[in-house]
């Protein structure tokens, strides 16, 4: 670690804490309806919008038509996403006639079970990709089928949480809320705008933005070099705000077109990060205490300094196995380009990788600007914490403060069941439904990446099984022993977490891999969503209970400190033994001089 690298760590964390209140303060006036700067422009669209979906923003929702109305959106545009993938080789903006006899001999096709993959992935704001972009998708397959979810997957993301929070600052009501109109407030006033700006910051430092085709270059050597192009600029900016992950270029965020400066880096991480900081405040000020939202964000700050230290340290380490005398050499002449530089973008080096592996795990992200697949056993393991932890700490657009509020639901019960009192939280409180509702969310996202992990690891199916071409579970991984089983884990994590990263040592383009990993993208997103919003509507009907002399306090650093105490034993409880059978034993044998 170098004195360089922990001043960029402490620079990013600087500028989101500063960021936070007004981008909170923002979205709390956007999602109450309050009067904006943006009003005058956008609020004629927003009638129109309206008008054409059929929409009565007026109308509030109980839970359960809440609920219906997101369900009902996602899986039309989920189908929608399918069938443009698969009908991509007969529409337009497809120069290099993916899909078709036109192709070049590099790309591949949308089979169906990949189509299915992908639509799943995209529709839960996942964007796992089990293709290269450059040589499978279309321009208008990239920009009408995937970039949409971009936009709405986050807006329904966040529109759940802005249910529960309302659930919390509600009293004695039915609704939480009306789902049509926080997608479409969402999506306008916080999305776009910030979008349009970002797009052209990134055009400025050299991400390329157009619709031409291929370019096909000649080297010094003589040979051949195919250059893609495409509406990269705006991709990204819709990919890393809205916690997407998706890359335009299969190398996603390592790639120069899609991340070309050391600027244009910051500024990706801080736009992962800067909506779920944001939603803590946004917390605070709606259930009328902002110390509430202050002490979520300690919480989840604590998990992500933590996480980048420790991600940073292992990998400025490096691998023991190299000669000791040649990393330190190399760490002192060449600063923080010494330690393991395996899978690394060098534009970037050690501080900046771990940071971003750090930040792109603990949102639901899953934009790479290296390959997780390399780093360090130790180094590997806070990336998939972060993920199995449930991705709270900061999280996805919506689904991170959710998260983060269902742990602080069950904080309270523990606490509550130590002292002997009926627990509270924010003035509600907290009964038999509510915690139910907290443990099928917890459970949900562990059942389904442990038992599709067994699964993935073990299913030795005959061949001529359509779930199971030659090879498509455990042979399907590039590494053998511990670190071929983590590839696995990783994967069914990332699905279930809707994160997206991968270790990349996973061949997952198989019928078993791709039909199971979108069903856990499914499990992750809404199996885990519905009990949120069922959370919601119990909190909504509730009368407002006033503190008194005995109320546990849950703003301040004895809450913090329980909470993150929460989620670290249930995390460990849950995750220890696979973790165990793969990153932690690994490191093990790599200090017995035993790599793989």
């Amino acid at each position: 670690m170098t004195l360089m690298g922990c001043e960029q760590i402490a620079l990013f964390s600087i500028i989101l804490l500063l960021l936070t209140k007004p981008i909170g303060a923002y979205i709390a006036a956007v999602m109450e309806q309050e009067k904006t700067i943006l009003d005058p422009v956008i609020a004629p669209l927003e009638r129109v919008t309206y008008k054409a979906l059929g929409v009565k923003s007026g109308e509030e929702m109980h839970w359960t038509e809440y609920s219906f109305a997101l369900l009902a959106f996602s899986l039309v545009s989920a189908l929608f996403t399918y069938a443009v993938l698969r009908l991509q080789g007969v529409l337009p903006l497809n120069p290099m006639g993916f899909s078709t006899g036109l192709a070049p001999a590099y790309a591949t096709n949308m089979t169906a079970d990949l189509a299915f993959n992908t639509a799943m992935s995209f529709t839960t704001n996942t964007n796992w990709q089990n293709y290269s972009g450059e040589a499978t998708l279309s321009y208008l397959s990239q920009m009408l089928g995937l970039a949409f979810h971009n936009w709405v997957s986050a807006s329904v993301g966040m529109a759940a949480c802005m249910a529960l929070i309302r659930g919390f600052a509600r009293h004695s009501t039915q609704t939480v809320g009306n789902f049509w109109r926080d997608l479409v407030r969402c999506t306008l006033y916080i999305l776009m705008p910030i979008c349009l700006v970002y797009s052209l910051l990134l055009v400025w430092q050299g991400a390329i933005q157009n619709f031409a085709p291929y370019v096909i270059a000649s080297t010094v050597e003589g040979a051949k070099q195919t250059l893609p192009q495409g509406p990269v600029a705006s991709q990204e900016a819709i990919k890393m705000l809205g916690i997407n992950g998706g890359g335009f270029f299969n190398a996603n965020s390592a790639h120069p077109y899609e991340n070309p400066t050391p600027l244009s880096n910051l500024l990706q991480m801080l736009s992962i990060f800067i909506l779920p900081a944001g939603l803590t405040y946004t917390f605070g000020k709606l259930v009328k205490d902002t110390r509430q939202g202050w002490a979520l964000l300690a919480a989840m700050y604590a998990f992500f300094l933590a996480g980048a230290l420790i991600c940073y340290h292992c990998e400025a380490l490096g691998n023991p196995n190299i000669s000791g005398q040649s990393v330190e050499v190399s760490t002192k002449a060449l600063g923080d380009l010494g330690g393991n530089m395996e899978g690394k973008e060098v534009r970037f080096g050690l501080a900046n990788s771990a940071l971003f592996a750090t930040i792109t795990t603990d949102a639901s992200c899953g934009a790479v600007n290296a390959m997780h697949d390399s780093f360090t056993p130790l180094g590997g393991l806070i990336p998939l914490l972060n993920i199995q932890l449930g991705e709270i700490v900061f999280g996805g657009v919506g689904s991170g403060l959710y998260g983060m509020l269902v742990f602080a639901v069950l904080t309270v019960f523990i606490a509550g069941l130590m002292v002997g009192r009926t627990p509270e939280y924010v003035g509600k409180k907290i009964e038999q439904k509510d915690v139910k509702m907290a443990m099928l969310f917890i459970l949900a996202g562990s059942l389904s990446i442990l038992v599709f992990t067994a699964l993935g690891s073990v299913l030795d199916l005959p061949a001529k099984d359509w779930l199971n071409p030659p090879g498509a579970t455990y042979n399907n991984v590039n590494n053998a022993g511990p670190h071929g089983f983590s590839e696995i884990l990783y994967a069914y994590s990332s699905a279930t977490g809707n994160n997206g990263s991968a270790f990349a040592g996973l061949t997952g383009n198989t019928p078993f891999f791709n039909t199971t990993l979108g069903l856990a993208m499914l499990i992750g997103r809404f199996l885990m969503m519905i009990p949120v919003l069922a959370l919601a509507g119990s909190l909504a009907e509730k009368k407002y209970v006033p503190p008194t002399s005995g109320t546990f306090p849950t703003h301040g650093w004895l809450f913090t400190a329980l909470l993150i105490s929460v989620i670290l034993i249930v995390g460990a409880l849950t995750f220890f033994p696979s973790l165990t059978l793969g990153p932690i034993v690994e490191h093990c044998l790599m200090h017995a001089q035993r790599l793989f």
